[in-house]
Order: structure tokens, then sequence, then C-alpha cells
């Protein structure tokens, strides 16, 4: 593995409140990434800012820091009720969601700062009573979000910063009329401050920032800065029947501790599952309509070992925040090539090493000009040779348990493997 890719910059340089320093030191955090050397000196005087970032490379930690400090070294808006809160970070994917609340009271727990974590397939009552109940931060989805607000669970009125992530994915899933929804009832522009972070700072992404933001600062960390260097990738031109096979040999010769192999549709991800659980993979499947709690679970089993791989479709690849995934599969290569940097940056985070495999068949070929000029290189291509299309013998068939107290799928639990030489599922 490579060094983190770090600055020289050094967070104990910013007058940060000496609370927010100790968080951050309890956190190994000593040193800048470049996205949060670029945004620091500029947020930290409160003003406005629209950075271009990938997952990965530190940019929910700089703006949690920028908000932090200015909540710890101002006092609240005298319009302020104690229940409504003092700023708002609105992600658009649950995983997402969780994992900077996660990163927020990490960084956070000397400062006293409450932190209310909203959004949608989880208990509707008990989230509505914690917002009822008070909070500095609500970090959210915006659809359960504007559920709350419309019934004036809280108000808006004492909101001081509002942090939008991944801007471009708000577009991607619908949820940019609820982001303006908010905007439109957050305090006047000179009176709070907007950190926006985008993978890509496109016109339209360009237009919601000036629309509602207040000479909003431009900070771009270029893409091929943030994964080329760092991730392996190549690219192999199968036919369709022939990428079943492919992706079993490569398993077999690469053994990779931890990887995501990405589909491009529902059926596809439940197929591949079945033919990767039917070799003896300990593999979950994860789409979009899988339930919350399901999710959360097949992402613990992942992080911790108890299953090897992921199939998942572009739904869950925004907002995966999982340590040392080894490698990306595109059994489907996408077809925006934004969704193909947002897959492949889930390898190599933070400066690590990772190998990302695309396969162009027939039906998704025609996208990777489009990658190729969007990353701006030449993906390698690798020969597919008839020794990676021969059938490998399976390890042992691998079957899913159901949940304690949800029905099995494709993404429960794996057990054990079955006994040599019992019969496999066609």
């Amino acid at each position: 593995m490579s060094q983190t890719v770090l600055t020289d910059t050094f967070f104990e340089q910013f007058e940060l409140h000496p609370l927010l320093q100790q968080g951050l030191a309890d956190c190994g955090f000593t040193r800048c990434t470049p996205i949060q050397a670029l945004t620091l000196p500029v947020a930290l005087t409160g003003r406005d800012v629209a950075g271009q970032a990938q997952t990965g490379t530190g940019k929910t930690c700089a703006f949690l820091v920028a908000l932090m400090n200015r909540l710890l070294t101002r006092p609240a808006a005298p319009e302020r009720r104690d229940s409504d809160p003092r700023a708002l970070v609105i992600a658009p994917t649950r995983e997402l969601a969780i994992q900077i609340e996660k990163d927020a009271r990490a960084i956070g727990r000397h400062t006293g700062l409450r932190f209310a974590l909203i959004y949608g397939g989880v208990d509707y009552d008990k989230q509505r009573q914690l917002l009822k109940d008070g909070c500095d931060v609500i970090i959210a989805t915006p659809g359960r979000l504007l559920d709350y607000y419309k019934q004036h669970v809280f108000g808006l009125n004492g909101v001081e910063v509002m942090v939008i992530d991944e801007a471009d994915r708000m577009f991607d899933l619908g949820f940019i009329k609820d982001v303006r929804f908010i905007f439109r009832r957050l305090p006047a522009r000179e009176q709070r401050q907007v950190l926006l972070f985008s993978a890509t700072l496109s016109y339209r992404v360009l237009e919601l920032a000036y629309e509602h933001m207040h000479n909003p600062e431009k900070l771009v960390v270029e893409t091929e800065n943030v994964t080329a260097d760092r991730v392996r990738q190549v690219v192999y031109f199968p036919a369709k029947e022939e990428k079943i096979p492919l992706l079993l040999n490569l398993l077999e010769r690469n053994d990779p501790h931890r990887s995501i192999v990405f589909v491009n549709t529902k059926a596809a991800a439940e197929r591949v599952t079945e033919r990767l659980q039917r070799h003896g993979f300990r593999v979950g499947a994860l789409s979009g309509d899988v339930p919350q709690k399901k999710r959360q679970k097949l992402l613990e089993r992942f992080q911790g070992g108890q299953i090897d791989m992921i199939v998942a479709t572009d739904v869950a690849a925004r907002g995966l925040h999982i340590p040392d995934v080894s490698h990306v599969f595109n059994y489907d290569l996408p077809q925006d090539p934004e969704d193909y940097v947002h897959r492949i940056g889930r390898t190599a985070r933070l400066g690590a090493e990772g190998d990302a495999i695309s396969f162009a068949c027939d039906l998704y070929a025609m996208g990777l000009p489009d990658i190729e000029a969007y990353i701006g290189q030449k993906i390698p291509v690798e020969v597919v040779s008839p020794d990676l299309l021969a059938m490998p013998k399976p390890r042992g068939r691998y079957e899913p348990l159901p949940d304690e107290d949800e029905e099995g799928g494709a993404d429960a639990a794996v057990a054990a493997p079955m006994e040599a030489g019992a019969p496999a599922a066609p």
C-alpha cells in the first residue's frame, strides 16, 4: 500500500477551537489532504465554498471541521428556538448520511454539539422525537427531512451553516427540488454559510451554487489526481456469455480479500450474486430496493469480513464508506462516465492502491470512449485468453442464511460451505 496522500498543511496551523483540535488529534488527524488544505482557509473565514472532490479525499472532514468551528466560536442566532438546528448536512443516500454522522461524532466528541441523523426506512416516531428534543446539527437525506419540516417538527430560522454533499448525485436521484425548497427557507445569504461539494462542478451544479450561495469560492481537486494515479485500471472485451467465467477466473487468480462488483440492473445483481454463491464465494447483493436494515447488516458483514464481496448497482455506488476495498469489478461498464469515477473510487481511498477491472461487452462498450475522455487517459486493454474462460471448479456452494428478524435473501448472511461432493443448484 502507498502512503496516504497528505499535504504539508497541518490542522494545528488553523485557529480551531481547542475542543475541536482535541477531537482531530484523537482521530489521528494531523496533516491535511489536498481538499482539506484548499477548503479550510476559505471556509473558516465564513465564505461559501463550491468544492469539486471525489469520495475518499477527506472532504467530509473538511466541511465538518469548518461547520463545527463556526458553531463553537459564534453565538447562536437570537431568533433560534432551542429545538431548532444551527446547521444542516444534506446527503443523497442513507449510507452517506450514516457515515457523515459517524465521522461527526468522532471529530466532535469533546465539543458537546448534538447531532441528529435523519433518513428514511427506519423508526419514524423515534427520529421525530429526536428532532423535537433539539439538536445543533441535522445530518439527513432530503425526503425524510422535508417530511418533518412540513409538520413543523423543527424550524430553519436558526440555520447558520448548510452543507450539500455530492450535489451532482442530488440531481441524479431527483432530490434537487427538495434541496431548492430548503434553500428558499433558510436565513438570508449574508447570514448563513453554504458548503457544497460535488464529484463534478457541472453546469447544473454551478447553476445551483450561484442561485443560492453568496459569492462561492470554487475549489477543485482534479479527478486524475484523486483516482487515476493510484488505481490500476484495465478493461477486457468479453462477449456477454463470457462475462461470468471471466469474472470467476479473475476472482480466483487475484483472490481479492474485499471486492465490489458493479452491475447496471437489479436483475443482473441477483443473477451475478447467485452464480458467485454457487461457486463458493461469500457474497451479498446491494441494490436500491433492499430494506434499510438489511443494507446496514450487509455492510456490517462486509466490513467485518463475514462476506468477501458485494454485488451492487449504482444506487449503492455513492455513500459506501468501506476501508481497504482491494478490487472493483465493473461487470457492466457504466453508461455515465461520472459513475465510472464513483465506482472505482470505492478502492484506492485516501492514498491506498487498488484495482479497477472493467468488462466492455457488446451491450455497454459504446460508453468506453466517453469514460476515457472524462478521466483523461486510455484504459489499458487485457486480452480475454482461453484459460480465462474455462469454468473454474466451485469451491463448494455457500448458502445465504435468513436474518434473525427478516426473511433471508441474496443479501443476507452467508453460511459455511456444503460438504464436498454435495449437489449444487443448476
